[in-house]
């Protein structure tokens, strides 16, 4: 058994080897360790699992259905700013670094839906840098072109992801170290709103405005991520509860007309890159051709804001972050990142608020020219540096790369960096998308829409998947056509396939607990009658997703149709009938909606 493509480690691709039982975890990490040694010289890991010490996760999925956990056997990398239990955070300091027991809350989530780790990355230090080269563990190189940066400060993630060695790869992202390296290594870099993902177990950088991001080769992967990461948690004092809507959760293609945000050619900066500038245009341009709306919004409140997160008083929240090796060993600091944290110990309380007053008056202005628009476009950076270049003036164009990205949590906006076609010299560039908190499923949406128009120069997608790629999944209650859980399957890319009823072995109920309602199917062969029930067929890349999203007592179990066939389908434990309603004569849930 081997890989289906050399380096294709994207999460549907193994999925649907993992479910057809082409190849295994064990087969996957071989392959990942044969990758990492011949691209030790680009510094991307800190530390890398041993075989002892994934056997634990692979012995953890042996006791788990590939087809129930979304992210069965799927390798991911981790920032080595974001704690896992058991292998050292160093933040990119050596003299700071510790070992933790418990996860991080996000990477537990991860591993509870069957993701396994492959290591810790490298990055700058104490994720001050968009560039990747302020690491003691050496400069993390593009993974394109060596002779480039990564970005930063989130380097070693992206690089995993794009050179083959992770499915996706988590990042910090205070000023666009979510977005930056992505944009270089031409990948998907979700910088979620603030508070989706849990900052427990993330060291900080500046606790009030960090998100933890995530690097993939796809929109599609990036939501499945984003879907199994998040969650509330009041260990989080910064953590937000999900506010989305069923049409806001919604991630496909964006239908109907689209308006967009750009910024005027006045207020555009390249910084010498007349390649950038050239693919920036060409974007716009085809943009515009497909009949996207474009229209130009002021950017100097942005660039204010911005301007406020390095040259105002945010910088003390690094300082506070760094305190205890900054007054106690200062020289284990990167002279630069020493140099930018240091600055934080000195301003005043009054400047903090008047700082806070004049970001308030900012975030008026931009959300008056967001509101009649979908998203805002811009670039992800407006200039790809050598090393050489950025050894040479760290501080300046380390502030050139942060001229579109440093805004953004600032005004409490979820940003997604979307890779295009490439320079014409053969370069990565990007685009990034940004929105108002909790966007985050409608910037993906917008992104689908129009990735074909940026990204033309890449393979088609075959529209449609042969039977042998789909699995049938029987619904019997809000996931019904017309319902209002029916998204979660059409998004997908699921089709009704039968409308039936099951065997007559069940007794049919309505559970407590649920604005919406639940059903509970439960198999009764004394006493049981058919109930009217849909088979939809969906995409088995997209089912573990599916099943991600079902809550408890509702599961999946095979479920007999009254010509015999046995389907996967919703079931219900048992001590879910707790004060449930027994209405299986009236034979199906939309009889039963319809009388209430």
């Amino acid at each position: 058994m081997s890989l289906p493509q050399t380096n294709d480690l994207a999460i549907s691709t193994l999925r649907k080897a993992y479910l057809a039982g082409e190849i295994t975890p064990e087969i996957v990490f071989k392959k990942i360790a044969e990758t990492a040694s011949q691209y030790e010289e680009h510094n991307v890991w800190i530390y890398r699992l041993s075989e002892e010490e994934l056997q634990s996760y692979f012995s953890r999925l042996a006791d788990m259905n590939p087809a129930d956990y979304p992210l069965w056997g799927i390798p991911f990398a981790i920032k080595d700013n974001i704690d896992l239990a058991g292998i050292p955070t160093t933040a990119g300091c050596k003299e700071f670094a510790y070992t933790p027991t418990q996860s991080a809350t996000l990477v537990q989530n991860l591993i509870d839906a069957g993701a396994v780790p492959v290591g810790k990355t490298n990055l700058d230090q104490f994720a001050t840098g968009l560039n990747g080269t302020r690491s003691p563990w050496g400069a993390c190189l593009n993974s394109h072109d060596s002779k480039y940066i990564s970005g930063g400060s989130s380097s070693g993630s992206a690089v995993a992801v794009a050179l083959g060695m992770a499915s996706f790869g988590l990042g910090t992202d205070t000023a666009g170290s979510g977005r930056v390296p992505a944009a270089f290594n031409h990948l998907v870099g979700l910088k979620p709103t603030c508070g989706l993902l849990s900052a427990k177990g993330v060291v900080p950088a500046c606790k009030s405005l960090d998100t933890v991001s995530i690097f993939t080769k796809t929109g599609a992967d990036a939501n499945l991520v984003l879907g199994c990461a998040e969650s509330y948690d009041q260990a989080d004092p910064y953590s937000r509860e999900n506010v989305y809507g069923n049409s806001q959760r919604h991630f496909g293609q964006r239908e109907g007309e689209l308006t967009i945000g750009i910024i005027p050619q006045h207020q555009l900066k390249f910084f010498g890159d007349a390649g950038y500038k050239k693919a920036y245009e060409s974007c716009v341009a085809r943009l515009a051709e497909s009949g996207v709306i474009l229209v130009e919004i002021d950017y100097d409140p942005f660039n204010e804001a911005a301007l406020l997160l390095y040259e105002g008083p945010w910088v003390s929240e690094r300082y506070i972050a760094t305190r205890s090796i900054l007054e106690t060993q200062p020289e284990a600091m990167h002279p630069v990142v020493r140099d930018i944290i240091i600055q934080g110990k000195s301003p005043l309380a009054t400047e903090l608020f008047e700082a806070q007053y004049r970001l308030s008056a900012l975030k008026q202005k931009c959300a008056e020219q967001l509101a009649s628009i979908d998203c805002l476009l811009t670039p992800t950076a407006g200039r790809l540096f050598t090393v050489e270049e950025m050894l040479d003036k760290p501080i300046e164009r380390n502030s050139q790369l942060g001229y579109y990205t440093n805004f953004m949590n600032l005004l409490d906006m979820a940003a997604l960096a979307v890779p295009t076609d490439k320079t014409d010299s053969g370069l990565p560039f990007g685009i990034t998308l940004a929105g108002f908190a909790f966007t985050d499923r409608a910037l993906l949406s917008i992104a689908e829409r129009i990735k074909p128009i940026l990204q033309t120069d890449q393979l088609p997608v075959p529209n449609s998947i042969g039977k042998t790629d789909t699995i049938d999944v029987l619904v019997c209650g809000a996931h019904l056509s017309g319902m209002p859980l029916n998204w979660q399957l059409t998004e997908r890319g699921a089709t009704l396939s039968q409308t039936t009823k099951t065997s007559a072995n069940y007794r049919f109920y309505a559970l407590t607990g649920n604005a919406l309602g639940k059903p509970g199917l439960v198999a009764n062969h004394e006493n049981g009658v058919q109930i009217e029930v849909e088979v939809w067929t969906i995409p088995a890349t997209e089912f573990g997703s599916f099943v991600a999203d079902i809550p408890a007592p509702l599961g999946i179990g095979k479920v007999q149709l009254e010509d015999g066939r046995m389907v996967s389908g919703f079931i219900c434990e048992p001590y879910g009938l707790e004060g449930a309603k027994d209405i299986s004569d009236l034979g199906g849930w939309r009889a039963y909606q319809s009388g209430l």
